[in-house]
């Protein structure tokens, strides 16, 4: 399957048709499976319960996998007669109604089915230009829960407003810079944090609410657990927890009911996740930003060559020069004749392979480097990832 290629729904829907969460779902086991997969601290590490196992998949691939998941299993809950594909494109719909621009683009008469891959793809993405996506501001989507919570919303009462989606959104907020506010120290993560969030929003309300006012709304929208996992994402710092930030956190664990097991995995389920993925979260990772731009963009050529494979070595087999410089790389040194003109032949096969024209772009030769370190490893492989046996 291919998140990035158009048809990679129908195919996820394949693949998940036999999966217990999907057919048998609980509320608790759906939550805990996101939050472990990372989706609900807005970086994903995995596809939900690893359903699909897949090293090649990007963040955002496994973020768009995950979040349709999500919007299945709550279509399936809920038990709607309206369908799935029509009932999120006009969710979306009723969301760009008010404010909100991401979808004006997308939006038109195309079936449901192909416009729900570009609305994922969409609502995700963190920046089109895949060579300066580095250097930016990393935007992890972490409040895209909300569109899971609103989504509930929209299909139990078939409309959705402004002023819910607001007070999901301001809630929130106001929880997390109550919560920050209490750190007597702020660190480069806690600053990234509150920009992060200010940087997510789509709704904003002109007046801020109070903290009584987001408890009020916590309680109300009924996903308490995810306020408070948002709250101790938020307090979570070198794994020190201060004394006024655990009382903080006591004391919204017992406004929004939450048991003590509860808390206690809560924390514990950040903890572990921020610790284990440390140096792959661009927030809180402190590689230089060389360093950083070498290793995501590793990532991508990794991933443009894989799925180009059979293309690729149909083209360099038709290049008897590109051959010989290949072969003649893995026992010595090239000369920067040779490394010229091996990136030449390099970028005439990119010209014939619309996926790999980001090498064509002004600037994409510096990541050649990186395509010449990965092409010995070539291995055939089907090269339409989301075609379905009949």
């Amino acid at each position: 399957m291919n998140p990035s290629a158009s048809g990679w729904i129908k195919k996820l829907l394949k693949e998940l048709s036999s999966k217990a969460l999907i057919d048998h779902p609980s509320d608790e086991a759906f939550y805990t499976a996101f939050r472990e997969s990372g989706f609900i601290y807005g970086y994903n590490t995995q596809v939900v319960n690893n359903y699909i196992i897949n090293p090649d998949f990007t963040e955002e691939e496994l973020c768009k996998i995950n979040l349709c998941i999500a919007f299945i299993h709550t279509h399936r809950i809920s038990q709607t007669d309206l369908p799935l594909f029509e009932s999120i494109v006009s969710f979306y719909s009723a969301i760009n109604q008010y404010k909100s621009t991401f979808l004006e683009d997308v939006l038109g008469r195309e079936a449901s089915e192909p416009l729900v891959e570009k609305i994922m793809h969409k609502r995700v993405q963190i920046d089109d230009n895949i060579i300066t996506k580095p250097f930016n501001h990393y935007i992890t989507n972490v409040l895209l829960y909300l569109d899971v919570i609103a989504y509930k919303y929209y299909l139990k009462n078939k409309a959705i407003g402004s002023s819910y989606l607001e007070s999901l959104e301001a809630s929130i907020i106001t929880i997390v810079l109550e919560a920050l506010g209490l750190k007597s120290h702020k660190s480069k993560y806690d600053n990234s944090l509150i920009d992060l969030f200010e940087s997510s929003l789509r709704y904003r309300k002109k007046e801020h609410l109070t903290y009584s006012e987001a408890i009020v709304i916590a309680n109300n929208v009924n996903h308490p657990i995810y306020y408070y996992d948002i709250a101790c994402m938020a307090t979570w710092s070198d794994s020190i927890l201060e004394p006024n930030e655990a009382h903080f956190l006591n004391e919204l664990s017992t406004q929004l009911n939450i048991e003590k097991d509860q808390q206690n995995e809560s924390f514990s389920a950040i903890n572990t996740f921020f610790n284990t993925h440390r140096n792959e979260i661009p927030l809180l990772s402190s590689k230089n930003v060389v360093k950083s731009f070498y290793n995501r963009s590793s990532l991508v050529v990794t991933k443009l060559i894989t799925r180009n494979k059979k293309r690729l070595i149909v083209e360099i087999k038709g290049s008897r020069d590109l051959l010989i410089l290949l072969s003649q790389s893995t026992i010595r040194e090239l000369s920067d004749e040779e490394h010229k003109k091996l990136n030449h032949l390099l970028l005439d096969i990119f010209k014939t392979i619309p996926s790999l024209a980001i090498f064509l772009l002004p600037g994409g030769a510096i990541l050649l480097p990186i395509v010449i370190k990965f092409i010995p490893k070539l291995l055939p492989s089907a090269f339409d990832d989301n075609r379905l046996e009949d």
